[in-house]
């Protein structure tokens, strides 16, 4: 009688192949990339820094600041600079990383390894993201609040030391005076020239060869004023004037007065959403004045049709005749469509829309950096990290004067739209990019 025998020892085993995890070599990229990007943007925050605030350093130290009072300025100021790095690093980072894999030709030992280059960039594209995150925050919330940290610390140190604010062969303007400095050294100013003008719109001249700092009020920036030479003109009558000439005058500006004319925080040092309300007030202004613009229009050309109408009546007794009265209607008319064609435009909304849309465009550019610096990465093939820390300037340098040069265009062509002129340099960066992921992943 045959035995029953287990013949499932036998049986052939099938080992399915597991679900793929990618995190270690995610993993590896993103160390690379995060030490990378480390060393760039070390690399620009320095020269932000060397470029900003070493000046601004230098200069008040010349004039007697603590310096501790230095420290907290360019603490306050130091938002700006780590914004502007953040973008530029990525870009150089991850050149520096993808070029240094591709040189070492681990990127074809990955490829080899079955895992597509598409998932190899993921790492890249989600820090990127998170870049663009913290250089949001940083321009959004802490520019802001670092500029008025900043204007507060500046006004007391202008109290303390007024001649902080008088700056050597510059012009300076108050509420209703300009002034304009010679050389300034150990509180005395070589040749300064005061103009005021008042309510009524008398201007007033101060000539002095030589002016001192005096001791003053709490409240008060005295000059002592030595060979003065003063005139004042009449607004209403310009032939009438009144000089002076001394051999010393006494001259005194309020303090609050230079507070008021310090520059108030524009919409680069405001965020994001105050900048949208200033320009949704401002978009409300324009739309009345181009309402009023037109109505106007509107009620010179009815004037003039009326005006035509009764002369054409008149016409027909023979006076006056045509010749006398339609050229001087043609040359009203001429006038009247010149001025409808003029375009009504408010040059400070211009500006406040160029800075809104560049607080998300340059954030954003983290992202368009890593789109670009993946596909020119794995070109390289040899010196990984210097030739990607090469071709990372080049582009930062490129983009920076699209950058610039759109919004200087955006501010001096109306006609540009503001979201043109800043997000044109991240189009041209995401297309080159693209096309030559394209080109590279075909192959």
């Amino acid at each position: 009688m045959a035995s029953l025998t287990d013949t499932s020892a036998n049986q052939p085993r099938f080992n399915y192949p597991r679900r793929r995890s990618f995190f270690r070599i995610s993993r590896y990229v993103l160390f690379e990339y995060l030490l990378s990007f480390l060393v760039a943007f070390l690399f620009f925050f320095f020269i932000f820094f060397v470029n900003q605030m070493l000046l601004l350093a230098r200069d008040i130290l010349l004039r007697d600041v603590a310096f501790f009072d230095v420290v907290r300025l360019i603490w306050f100021s130091l938002p700006s600079i780590v914004a502007l790095s953040f973008p530029f690093g990525s870009l150089v980072g991850a050149l520096m990383a993808v070029g240094r894999l591709s040189s070492d030709n681990e990127i074809i030992a990955v490829k080899a390894a079955g895992i597509p280059l598409a998932r190899i960039s993921l790492p890249l594209i989600g820090a990127g993201i998170l870049l663009s995150l913290t250089s949001f925050v940083m321009n959004d919330y802490f520019l802001p609040v670092g500029t008025i940290n900043f204007g507060a610390l500046y006004r007391e140190l202008l109290y303390a030391n007024p001649a902080l604010e008088l700056e050597p062969f510059a012009v300076t303007r108050y509420q209703e005076s300009v002034m304009i400095t010679g050389a300034v050294d150990a509180g005395e100013i070589d040749r300064l020239i005061i103009i005021e003008q008042d309510d009524r719109g008398a201007r007033r001249v101060i000539l002095a060869g030589r002016a001192q700092f005096g001791g003053g009020a709490d409240d008060v920036i005295s000059l002592q004023l030595s060979n003065v030479f003063s005139q004042r003109v009449d607004a209403r009558n310009r032939g009438q004037f009144d000089w002076l000439a001394a051999e010393e005058m006494q001259y005194n500006i309020l303090l609050r007065d230079i507070a008021v004319s310090l520059r108030s925080p524009g919409p680069r040092e405001m965020s994001s959403v105050d900048v949208y309300r200033e320009i949704l007030v401002k978009r409300a202004e324009l739309a009345q004045r181009r309402n009023e613009h037109r109505r106007t229009i509107d009620r010179r050309r009815q004037e003039l049709l009326e005006e035509y109408l009764i002369l054409t009546e008149r016409y027909q007794t023979g006076r006056p005749t045509s010749r006398e009265w339609y050229p001087e209607l043609q040359r009203r008319l001429d006038a009247i469509e010149r001025d409808a064609a003029r375009p009504i435009v408010d040059r400070s909304l211009q500006i406040y829309e160029i800075e809104f849309h560049k607080k998300f465009a340059i954030p954003l550019a983290c992202v368009v950096f890593a789109f670009f610096a993946f596909p020119i990465g794995l070109t390289t093939r040899r010196s990984g990290r210097a030739v990607g820390f090469g071709v990372g300037l080049l582009v930062s340098v490129a983009y920076w004067a699209m950058l610039i040069g759109g919004q200087t265009l955006g501010v001096q062509r109306p006609e540009i739209s503001p979201v043109l002129a800043m997000w044109a340099p991240n189009l041209v960066i995401l297309i080159a990019g693209v096309s030559v992921s394209v080109v590279r992943f075909r192959r």
